[in-house]
């Protein structure tokens, strides 16, 4: 896999926040594959997906 890391910064274009976004969804489906859908990490991924899924649509409806 792929690990980039993910920005933290909070100004950043759609692009990156796009970029983000697949990076984590990426991780999110090899975590739950790995570890199945109920695991605390799986989870947790899938929360920080959620943020960024969240935060994206916010600045595209500005």
């Amino acid at each position: 896999m792929n690990k980039r890391k993910v920005l933290k910064t909070e100004v950043l274009s759609l692009n990156e926040m796009k970029s983000n976004i697949d990076c984590l969804r990426a991780h999110l489906i090899e975590i739950g594959t790995l570890k199945g859908l109920s695991h605390p990490e799986t989870i947790k991924s899938s929360q920080e997906l959620d943020k960024w899924l969240y935060k994206y649509q916010k600045s595209i409806s500005n």
